[in-house]
């Protein structure tokens, strides 16, 4: 028998408890041997649980479970970094294996982590810290292992993507429907960060450490939320055949790699554009297979249960073999890790939306154009809207074609000069993803 602890046994702990329990027979015949959840730690002894507790200890201190003589897999899933890391630095040093859905403690501290579990030859599993229950992790690290990965983009976050959605198919605005999340529960009281991609950016910088085997390095992600997105640019992007996602995006390119979470303009024809609501999809580009596109909830007490079940139940099967044998947490050997240049975003290569709000005079169209030509922009399409009703104001949009961030920069800059431009100008990436 194994037997396992679960720290914190709220949305995610409860559903991990059900899982096992509920399968536990079909567990038992893939693993070879019965998994058992002995001790979990709560914040309320009294309160109500969405799992059965019956045979089960319950403890207010956490440390218990990790200190406990008969548990053999420690499964994190309280969150935060300070305390979370404690126990589970505590737990790899008495030799026992972690399974943790934390993504900010991997992004943040993974490294330190992982040395600590190889000096001690235990695993350390985190299937759940990205994308709930699609499994990414283990594609990336396993099922592609035969690539040279060259491409990651994910729509990662699924409050996000929710308010996105909303915003396009019922044309609500930012605040409507993140008052509604929250309401739903989607988002915290605090959601900065959901909306402005620092949870994106934490599930990123795993994706790509996975993908090109190079360092943890969550402060040199890009990051750029969705509360500034208008409802005029949701609606011009669709009328253009694009969608806007909020996208994690790790991509192999000459001298480096980029690494950035942004607001993003995506073909309408591509699958990714069409992933809605709170479902999450990463789409992989390897040099042998191709693209391929991993979808599913990327949240949820039993989608992200089956995340960690997977892991407790891969470490069940190989808890008796030597650490050399099992897969290294990153994919890559350890001593094969290696630091590869993140561009700057000045250095960033894409294509651009920029919606241009004008006086409708004479020559401004042929000052616009300039501005692009002088700093060598190509212009993919121009789309002029009709006048802003009873005013002399026009919308102007233009897509160019994949240009150096720097020159676009330059481009807003001279622009947001001219005397006849009205506003801010509104930019937004765009990715075709081929």
């Amino acid at each position: 028998m194994i037997k396992v602890g679960i720290l914190g046994l709220g949305t995610v702990g409860g559903g991990t408890a059900n899982v096992l329990q509920r399968n536990a027979d079909e567990i038992s015949r893939r693993v070879g041997a019965h998994i058992e959840v002995v001790i979990a730690s709560v914040r309320d002894l009294a309160a109500d649980r969405i799992c059965d507790c019956d045979g089960l200890e319950l403890t207010q201190d956490p440390m218990a479970v990790v200190n406990h003589p008969d548990v053999d897999i420690v499964v994190e899933l309280i969150g935060g970094e300070t305390i979370a890391k404690q126990l589970i630095l505590q737990a790899i040093a008495q030799g026992k294996h972690v399974v943790t859905a934390n993504k900010a403690l991997i992004a943040l501290h993974g490294g330190e982590i992982f040395a600590a579990a190889s000096a001690k030859g235990v695993s350390v599993l985190y299937e759940a810290a990205v994308a709930g229950g699609i499994s990414i992790i283990k594609s990336l690290r396993e099922g592609m292992a035969a690539n040279r990965i060259e491409l990651v983009a994910g729509i990662i976050n699924g409050t996000a993507n929710f308010i996105l959605t909303e915003m396009r198919d019922k044309a609500r605005t930012f605040e409507d429907v993140l008052a509604e999340a929250q309401a739903l529960g989607y988002a915290e009281a605090d959601p900065t960060f959901d909306v402005e991609g620092i949870d994106a950016a934490h599930k990123l910088t795993i994706l790509a450490s996975i993908a090109f085997g190079i360092p943890l390095q969550f402060d040199k992600v890009y990051t750029e939320g969705i509360s500034n997105l208008s409802l005029a640019d949701v609606a011009y992007a669709r009328e253009l055949g694009y969608q806007i996602k909020h996208l994690g995006i790790a991509k192999l390119v000459e001298g480096g790699i980029e690494l950035r979470v942004h607001p993003t303009l995506i073909p309408g024809k591509r699958l990714i554009a069409n992933v809605d609501g709170v479902m999450n999809a990463v789409l992989v580009k390897g040099d042998a297979v191709g693209n391929t596109l991993h979808y599913g909830a990327g949240a949820g007490a039993e989608p992200t249960a089956s995340a960690v079940v997977a892991d407790i139940v891969d470490i069940a099967r190989y808890i008796d073999s030597e650490a050399s044998s099992r897969v290294p947490p990153l994919g890559f050997q350890s001593d094969s890790i290696v630091t590869k240049t993140v561009k700057r975003p000045s250095e960033f290569m894409s294509a651009y939306y920029l919606r241009i709000d004008v006086k409708d005079v004479p020559g401004v169209m042929s000052k616009l154009s300039t501005i692009f030509a002088d700093l060598n922009v190509s212009i993919e399409g121009i789309t002029q809207k009709e006048p802003h009703k009873g005013e002399q104001n026009v919308s102007v949009i233009f897509l160019t074609q994949r240009t150096m961030e720097a020159q676009i920069e330059t481009a807003i800059d001279r622009i947001q000069a001219m005397p006849d431009v009205l506003d801010t100008v509104s930019r937004i990436r765009v990715e075709y993803l081929d």
